[in-house]
């Protein structure tokens, strides 16, 4: 029996994009378009009546904009992850974006294929967060005049040499390498690190890091 298919909400206020990306899905095998809205609000309506996997949103929507839809959809029982797509690769929004819940950013420009990726790898339950993007996030939090913090209770040394390796924008296999550790033993620190710091994925660890100061200017070990 072939599995379900991942369900998409998509989200967007330009009537073309909108279609292009309904289009590229309908003849996606394993991924269905459930839903379309073209505010952020009737995004949010439509993420509560509907079984959705996956909530693509653009970041710029009228009638709550694509931070707000993203905090409202993630505090859904069982609501679906979120992933955002922007015009803009400078959007000063990304971090407020991912800190309300999103596993995700995108620009819009992406080839089919990636865009079709990341939905996928979102819905995995995995976050999609490039190392570029990780980089500019850092030094935008690091010129931020006042920082939210964020306590470590509970976190070994390991699992805190772990989480600043995250936050710096590694990935699995730069993180084994670093720190001398096992593909297993890494994804059981994350796993753990998940738990004790209340987030869904990687995403969400990279803004623990943050709020938590480990993201600096030192080069990773």
């Amino acid at each position: 029996m072939p599995p379900e298919p991942i369900r998409v909400l998509l989200a967007d206020d330009e009537p073309e994009y909108r279609a292009t990306v309904r289009t590229l899905l309908e003849v996606t095998a394993g991924v269905e378009v459930v839903a379309e809205a073209a505010t952020g609000r009737a995004a949010c309506d439509l993420a509560a009546r509907h079984p959705v996997d996956v909530a693509v949103l653009d970041v710029r929507m009228p009638d709550l904009d694509g931070i707000a839809a993203t905090r409202r959809i993630t505090a859904l029982p069982g609501g679906p992850r979120v992933l955002i797509l922007t015009t803009f690769d400078l959007d000063a929004a990304v971090y407020e974006t991912l800190r309300a819940g999103a596993s995700g950013f995108l620009l819009k420009d992406v080839p089919p294929p990636r865009l079709v990726d990341a939905i996928r790898t979102v819905a995995a339950g995995e976050a999609l967060l490039a190392p570029t993007v990780t980089r500019r996030l850092i030094a935008d939090f690091l010129r931020a005049p006042t920082r939210p913090h964020r306590p470590l209770d509970g976190v070994t040394a390991r699992e805190r040499e772990v989480l600043t390796l995250i936050t710096r924008g590694l990935s699995n296999a730069e993180i084994e390498e670093a720190l001398h550790l096992s593909r297993h033993t890494v994804k059981t620190h994350i796993g753990h690190l998940k738990a004790k710091l209340s987030t869904r994925d990687r995403a969400q660890l990279v803004i623990a890091g943050y709020e938590a100061g480990l993201a600096d200017d030192r080069p990773a070990p």
